[in-house]
C-alpha cells in the first residue's frame, strides 16, 4: 500500500512534468502562430538586403562578401543558373533541397521555407537547421544570376545559451524534485503524527503528544485533534464515573431495601420499629424511583430534541406557583426567600421548564445556610429573558463550577453528603435549556453563596 507521502510525491511530480510539456505545447503553438511568420519576415528582409548589396557592388569579391556575413551569424548556400551550389559557413545538418525549389528562386521569386516549414509537434522551426528550413531569394552579381538560401546560424548564435538553458533545465528539474521530496515529508509528517496519535485514541491511550509549533491548517488540526483528545479523556473520566456513581447509588437504597426487609422477618420487633423499617424502606425505594426517572428524562433530552412541547406561557406566574409550593421548606429552613418576578411571556416547554427552576431552585433551599436568603428576578434583555436564582448558601470553589453540569458530580462530597440528591439535577438543568436554545452561567464564592443565570430567547 502506497502511502500518503509517496503518493504526494509522485503527484506532485507528474503535475510538474505535465505542466511542462502543457507548456512547451503552448509555447510551441505560440511560435507557429506568431513568432514564425515574424520570424520569417525579419529574415526575408535581410535575405534581401544581402542580394541587393551584392547587386549595387558589383566589384566586390561575393565569396568574401558571403563569408564575412556568416561570420556574425547566418548559413548560406548560394546555386548559379547552372544548378551548381556553394555552402557559407556552418554546415547544414539536411542539405536536401528540390531543383523546383532553386528554378523557382532563380526565376526571381522568393522561396519562404521558414514560414512553410512543417509544423511539427515537438520540434519549432526555429531550431531545424535543414536547407529547407531558409529564406532564398534571387541575387544579381556582376552579370550573373544566382539563388542565395539564408538562414540564421542557431548554433554561432545560441551555443553558450544552449548550454546555460540545458544547465538551467537540468538544474530546475533536480532541485524541484529534491524540494518536493523534502517539502512533502514536511507537510506529510504532521499528518503521520496524527495517524499514530488517532490508532493511540482507539486503544484507550489519551496521553498523546503533537507539535503545535505550525501556524497553518495543521497547526489547527492538531490543535483540533488535541483538544478533541482532551474531550475523549475527560468523557471517558466521566464514563468511568458515571458507572461508579450510578452502581452506588442504585446499590446502597438496595442495600438498605435488603437489610430492613430481612430485619422485617424478625417477629419480636415492635410495631413502632417495624414502621420504622417500613418508612425507610419507602423512602429508598421512592429514591431509586427518582433516580430512574431522572435518568430516562436525561436519555430522552439527550435522544430527541422532537421532545419539545414548545408553547407561549407565562414564566413569573410558574415561578410564583413553584415558590408557593416550597413556602414550608423555606420556612422550615428559616430562610428570607424575595423576588422580582415581572410578568413574561416566552416560547418553551412549560414541564420541561418548570423542572428547570424547581431544581434550581431546591438546590438554593437545600444548600443554603440556616437563616440565609434567596433572590429571584426577570428580567427582558433584548431578544432574550433572563432568570436568576441567587442564594447565600455553601458556595463553589472554581474546580466545582466548572464541572457542576456533569452528570452524578456532587460539589464536595464531604460537605453535602448528609444533603440527599443523585448529581443529575444541574445535567438536566443544562440539557433543558440548551435545548430551548439558552444558556445558564454560574457565579459562585465559597462559603458565600452561589447565583445562578438562565438565558432563553423569548421566540
Amino acid at each position: 500500500m502506497k502511502t500518503l507521502y509517496v503518493k504526494f510525491t509522485v503527484m506532485t511530480i507528474s503535475i510538474m512534468f505535465v505542466s511542462f510539456i502543457l507548456a512547451f505545447l503552448i509555447s510551441n503553438s505560440y511560435y507557429q502562430q506568431k513568432l514564425k511568420p515574424y520570424n520569417d519576415e525579419k529574415n526575408t528582409k535581410i535575405a534581401l538586403d544581402i542580394a541587393a548589396f551584392a547587386k549595387e557592388h558589383p566589384t566586390v569579391d561575393l565569396a568574401e562578401y558571403l563569408e564575412s556575413i556568416t561570420a556574425v551569424g547566418y548559413q548560406m548556400y548560394l546555386v548559379d543558373s547552372n544548378g551548381h551550389g556553394v555552402f557559407y559557413g556552418e554546415a547544414f545538418r539536411d542539405k536536401r533541397l528540390p531543383d523546383s525549389t532553386k528554378e523557382y528562386v532563380l526565376n526571381g521569386s522568393v522561396f519562404h521555407g521558414i514560414l512553410d516549414f512543417p509544423q511539427e509537434t515537438f520540434v519549432t522551426g526555429f531550431f531545424a537547421n535543414e536547407l529547407g528550413n531558409t529564406i532564398g531569394v534571387p541575387l544579381k552579381h556582376n552579370g550573373r544570376s544566382f539563388a542565395l538560401f539564408v538562414r540564421p546560424d542557431i548554433k554561432l548564435l545560441f551555443n553558450e545559451m544552449h548550454i546555460l538553458f540545458g544547465w538551467i533545465l537540468v538544474l530546475t528539474v533536480a532541485l524541484s524534485i529534491s524540494m518536493v521530496v523534502i517539502s512533502t515529508k514536511y507537510l506529510v509528517k504532521p499528518i503521520s503524527n496524527l495517524t499514530r496519535a488517532t490508532k493511540l485514541l482507539s486503544n484507550g491511550n489519551f496521553n498523546v503528544e503533537l507539535d503545535r509549533t505550525r501556524r497553518d491548517e495543521l497547526g489547527d488540526l492538531t490543535d483540533s485533534f488535541l483538544r478533541m483528545a482532551k474531550k475523549l479523556e475527560q468523557m471517558d473520566d466521566m464514563r468511568k464515573e458515571f458507572t461508579s456513581n450510578i452502581s452506588h447509588d442504585i446499590q446502597s437504597p438496595l442495600s438498605n431495601i435488603k437489610g430492613y426487609t430481612n430485619l422485617l422477618e424478625n417477629e419480636s420487633i415492635s410495631v413502632e420499629e417495624r414502621r420504622q423499617y417500613v418508612s425507610i424502606i419507602n423512602d429508598e425505594i421512592k429514591r431509586l424511583s427518582t433516580l430512574t426517572k431522572q435518568l430516562l428524562l436525561l436519555a430522552s433530552l439527550d435522544r430527541n430534541e422532537d421532545l419539545l412541547n414548545k408553547g407561549r406561557f407565562n414564566v413569573a406566574k410558574q415561578i410564583k406557583e413553584l415558590v408557593r409550593n416550597y413556602q414550608w421548606a423555606v420556612s422550615e429552613k428559616g430562610l428570607m426567600l424575595s423576588y422580582s418576578l415581572p410578568d413574561i411571556d416566552i416560547n418553551g416547554d412549560p414541564s420541561l421548564l418548570n423542572t428547570v427552576w424547581d431544581n434550581l431552585l431546591s438546590n438554593a433551599i437545600k444548600y443554603n445556610k440556616q437563616d440565609g436568603s434567596i433572590e429571584l428576578s426577570i428580567r427582558e434583555e433584548g431578544e432574550s429573558v433572563f432568570i436568576t436564582f441567587e442564594d447565600t448558601g455553601i458556595g463553589l470553589n472554581k474546580t466545582e463550577v466548572e464541572r457542576i453540569f456533569d452528570r452524578f458530580y456532587r460539589a464536595d462530597i464531604a460537605r453535602t453528603r448528609t444533603v440527599e440528591g443523585t448529581g443529575l439535577g444541574l445535567s438536566i438543568v443544562e440539557t433543558i435549556i440548551r435545548l430551548h436554545g439558552g444558556h445558564i452561567h454560574v457565579r459562585s464564592k465559597e462559603n458565600e453563596g452561589t447565583t445562578f443565570i438562565v438565558e432563553l430567547p423569548i421566540s
